[in-house]
């Protein structure tokens, strides 16, 4: 496909749906990836997913243009890729504009890699890259220098699969929107009755539905401190309104090199108060 035919936008493309694209956003790229319907028409699904992904490239644009300044190059690598609709429309509004840059898109079910794959050939997408692995498995296959790592709703211990990798990757900039934090709910819950007869703020997860709430709260925060205390600066915001999303927390973090002693302390003693102590290898500060 050729890109005057992917930048090509069909005349009956109604006023509510370009109200929601960006200047010279490919329409027949979004629907390549079926967020457009083939007469160039959104859903309300559909229209909730452009809405997320394009205010996402509003906060990761800049970031990739820093590190571009920085070295005169510039990788991403998007973990928990599923369909990588956040690759796909990144590299058209970024790195298509380019002659250097490349994105990775990790992925652990293979069919939707494939399938990724193909769609970048076809678009002519020549610095994509794919790998059908989980996060942990894919650290080989990756780039040893990465400048940007992404993860929009990464389930559970995968967005903190995601974080690891660029600590270890010493990543300047890390940007996640949290999902389905079940894992620090689940210790929670198992030690329900102990924290009850402890502590009377144990109440804040002693029904069930607050339970998960709560666990979902305290794991973000944990992960925000994990990242001050290893040198990141970091910003937490709302990716879009509510209305489009409940999983709706960005933690957007820019790396100083300056470890925050004081967070490292801070989330030492959640993990303790909280009875989370089994958890400090997921939340380790090295």
């Amino acid at each position: 496909m050729s890109r005057e035919h992917r930048r090509s936008s069909p005349t009956s493309v109604a006023p509510d749906v370009l109200a929601e694209l960006y200047a010279g956003q490919s329409v027949a790229l979004l629907q390549e990836l079926h967020i457009l319907t083939r007469d160039a028409r959104l859903n309300q699904d559909s229209r909730r997913k452009l809405k997320q992904v394009n205010h996402l490239l509003q906060f990761i644009e800049p970031l990739l243009q820093q590190a571009l300044q920085a070295r005169g190059d510039v990788t991403l690598v998007d973990h928990g890729a599923g369909k990588s609709y956040l690759g796909f429309l990144l590299y058209d509004r970024f790195f298509a504009q380019r002659t250097v840059g490349t994105v990775w898109g990790v992925e652990a079910r293979a069919d939707l890699v494939a399938r990724s794959a193909d769609l970048a050939q076809r678009l002519g997408f020549a610095r994509m890259r794919f790998v059908a692995a989980t996060v942990r498995d894919a650290m080989a296959a990756l780039p040893a220098s990465v400048d940007v790592v992404t993860a929009l709703h990464a389930c559970d211990t995968a967005t903190d699969d995601a974080i690891d990798f660029a600590l270890q990757r010493q990543a300047q900039a890390i940007v996640v929107v949290p999902c389905c934090q079940a894992e620090v709910a689940a210790v929670l819950r198992r030690h329900k009755a102990l924290q009850l007869a402890r502590t009377p703020l144990a109440e804040l997860w002693r029904h069930p539905l607050h339970t998960r709430e709560f666990g979902s709260q305290v794991t973000n925060v944990m992960r925000c401190l994990r990242l001050e205390a290893m040198g990141y600066e970091v910003t937490v915001t709302e990716l879009v309104g509510w209305e489009h999303s409940l999983k709706n927390e960005l933690i957007l973090a820019q790396r100083t090199g300056r470890r925050k002693r004081s967070a490292a302390e801070r989330l030492a003693r959640m993990l303790d108060e909280l009875g989370l102590a089994e958890l400090r290898a997921r939340f380790a500060v090295a």
